[in-house]
Formats: structure tokens, sequence, C-alpha cells
């Protein structure tokens, strides 16, 4: 039997996750046979084409394990019986008494029911994110002596407790992260706690079959409008969680410092515990009739309100927990269908945008420099034209998935075909009912 793998991520399908969807589809093209272990149930409303897309059987450990005794206890009953427990059970006693919290119980026993339920020929486990699916992955290899690996990107790096990393670093197999800044980080942590193999830096890559590029048509009402006619009005679009790292409430600050003359709309898609909150002080700022907030959007509909767009925003920052993006993937994205965004220079985004010629960079938590920018852009449809097609010319270049997960597939063992994996790609849009917009 060829060699499979477990996939442990903390929850599937996600709309926030697009890049792990994607990245899993791709190493399946490429050959990749595996299952999908969850921490959690889904919780958003729809789902992405992509999730379609992927064919590994999706499986759900116990979210809390009181909802599930039966199933906690047979796998505590397999352990005790494992060559590894003693093992595992030391680490995990070691970590809770650093971390005595119940997630930190929870994770141990997710870990015994995953050792327990995993089919024997599984070759390794592989988490997506450092933290939580990381540590279930860890316990549930030591329970079954076999290695672990890890893609770790952004949350998971930078507000976890460097003890924690580090004994995962020199713990686990291999490792990869998806920005330079993370990586770098990983590593240093990496030396103090003596891993000599280093972290891997792997970018995640952008579907191009299913992200095409716009038509000259598509973008000939974007070209035109500059903010002075009230009748049309500069249509900007901002995709994100609204959560504190995403700076929407200085995003509003900046549009409230527009000029009055400046004509404009915003539509926002994603959902948050921000919601409203973010909404009375669009309301305060005298902003909310220009925004229209239209929650947790399917890929479909993200794509459709990029390409009616023209100039995307994003005012990312550091939050004070430490979290911060890495990448965001719907930089990309608006990247790809030729948009000229409008950003902050945190974490890794200056890896992706080069600022002036593939987008803007202003510095994090300042609304009038993001104003200015948004005020000289609004009024410069050429520079936005131009800024776009840089942008598009670079993603095909440095971004597109068949290059990024190259590196990735050669990790699992796999020789991926470029050619067959965009044939595969492009023959899976096109069938699909979201064929007419990725066209």
């Amino acid at each position: 039997m060829d060699a499979e793998w477990a996939f442990v991520l903390k929850g599937y399908p996600r709309l926030s996750e697009t890049f792990i969807a994607e990245e899993i589809a791709a190493l399946e093209r490429a050959g990749l046979r595996l299952q999908i272990w969850s921490l959690r149930h889904p919780t958003d409303p729809v789902t992405h084409p992509v999730h379609r897309d992927i064919r590994a059987p999706v499986f759900y450990l116990p979210e809390y394990l009181h909802h599930a005794p039966w199933r906690v206890l047979r796998g505590v009953w397999a352990g005790v019986r494992r060559t590894g427990f003693r093992r595992a059970l030391g680490q995990w006693g070691r970590d809770l008494l650093r971390e005595p919290t119940r997630n930190r119980i929870r994770r141990f026993g997710q870990a015994l029911v995953l050792a327990r339920e995993l089919p024997p020929h599984i070759t390794g486990l592989h988490a997506h994110f450092l933290h939580t699916p990381s540590s279930v992955a860890r316990y549930a290899a030591l329970l079954r002596g076999t290695g672990w690996s890890f893609s770790a990107h952004a949350k998971d790096i930078w507000t976890s407790p460097e003890w924690e990393l580090g004994e995962k670093l020199a713990d686990c197999s291999w490792g990869v992260s998806c920005t330079a800044a993370g990586t770098d980080y990983l590593n240093e942590i990496a030396a103090r706690f003596g891993r000599t193999t280093p972290v891997q830096l792997i970018y995640h890559g952008l579907p191009l079959a299913r992200f095409r590029a716009p038509s000259s048509g598509d973008m000939a009402g974007a070209v035109r409008r500059d903010g002075g006619d009230r009748a049309q009005p500069v249509r900007l679009v901002s995709v994100g969680r609204l959560v504190d790292k995403k700076g929407y409430d200085i995003l509003l600050r900046a549009l409230a410092l527009l000029p009055q003359d400046c004509h404009w709309r915003l539509t926002h898609i994603g959902a948050g515990p921000l919601a409203a909150q973010l909404r009375d002080q669009a309301s305060e700022l005298g902003l909310a009739g220009r925004i229209d907030w239209r929650g947790a959007t399917g890929q479909a509909g993200v794509l459709a309100a990029l390409r009616m767009a023209d100039l995307f925003v994003l005012a990312c920052r550091v939050s004070g927990d430490g979290d911060r993006d890495g990448i965001p993937n719907v930089l990309m994205e608006a990247q790809s269908q030729m948009l000229a965004c409008v950003t902050t220079a945190v974490s890794a985004i200056p890896e992706l945008i080069i600022d002036g010629k593939t987008g803007i960079l202003v510095a994090p938590e300042d609304p009038e420099a993001m104003a200015r920018v948004l005020s000289q852009l609004i009024a410069s449809p050429d520079k936005r034209y131009a800024i776009g097609q840089a942008a598009r010319a670079r993603i095909e270049a440095d971004f597109a998935m068949d290059r990024c997960i190259a590196p990735l597939c050669r990790r699992f063992g796999l020789a991926p075909s470029r050619a067959a994996g965009e044939k595969k790609q492009i023959k899976a849009m096109r069938s699909g009912p979201e064929a007419g917009i990725a066209d």
C-alpha cells in the first residue's frame, strides 16, 4: 500500500483557511494519499469550491472530551497498553505543569483517541499550525512511536510560548513555515534548543487556474473611476475576519479622514466577534451609508467582489497578545485580479508587496497615512492600473501554486507533475458551478 498521511487541523472546513485547503488539494493532485483529522466541527455557513475538490476522508475528534466519554475511555484503554504511553504521558505531564489548563487536558484526550483510531498503515502525522494541532499530533506520535511534522503559519508562531515552540522544534521530524519572518524566528528558537535541521520556508501558492486574470473589458470601468463623480464612486473592497489584528477600526478612521468631495464605497467580506462594534464605529463616524457589510462569503462571492472593485485595502496590525498575520491570502487573491492593494508593513506582508510597485505599504496604526494613500490612489486610476498589472505579474512569477507546492511535495516524497496538476485543476474549474466566475 502507498504511503498515507494523517493531517491534523484545528477545524475543517474553514473559510478563513483557504490556503490550507488549496495546499491539500494540490498535494492530492500530486499523488499524496491523506486523511483529515479535525479537532473541531465547522461553524462557517458556506464552503469554498476547493473543499469540494478535496477527496480525503474527514474525521472529527471529540471537541470536548465529556461529549464523547466512551470514545475517550477506549482511547485511554488502548493508550495505556502502548509502549509509547509512558513517554507521551511524561511529556504531557511536563506541559501541563507549565500550562495547567483544560485545553491542555483536552489535547491529550484527543491524542489518545487519534492514536487509537488511526489506521495502522498511516505513515506519519502532519499538523497545520504549531500550537494546538501540533500538540495533539505530537502526543499521538509519541503514543504510536512514529514521526510527526508541521506547517507553521502566523498566530501559532507569535502567540506560543518559547519553551513550547523550542521543544516541538527539537522533537519533530521536519517543519515548514509560510513566511521568511516566521521561519527566521522559529530557526532562532530551534538553534537554542539544539535542532540542527532548519525549518524550511515554503510560501503558500495561489491556484491561478481558479484565479484567472480579468480581461481588459472587465476593468474598463475601474480605469475611469476617480472619485470625482458621486454617481460613480470608487469601489473599495476588503476581505478579512473582524478581529483585532485586521485593524478595521484603523481603516474606518482612515476612511473618515478622506475629503468630503472624494466619492467612494467600501464592500467588506468576512465575519468575526468585532462585527457589532465596528458597525457602531462606522455609524459614529458617519460612514454607515457608504459601507456594505456582507459577512462570511464563499470564494465565488469573494472573486465577484474583487472583480467589481477598484482598490483593495487592509489595515493589518500586531495585536496586544502578539498575534499578527503572516501573508494574508486575500492580498494574493486581490493581486491576482490586478487590484492595487493598500495595506500595512506588518510581519511578512513586505515579502509579498514591493512598496510603490506591486502595492502601497503604510505604517500600522496610522489612519492619517492610510487616508493620504487612499486619497491619492482613488484620484489616480492610471496608477492603480499600473500597480495592479505589476502585482499580477509578481503573483504569476513567484506565488503560483505549481511553483510553491513543489518543495512541499518533495517533503512528502512526491515528484509533482506541473502539467498534470494544472490540467486537472483547470478541468475541475470548468466543470464546477463557479466556472463562469473563474473564467
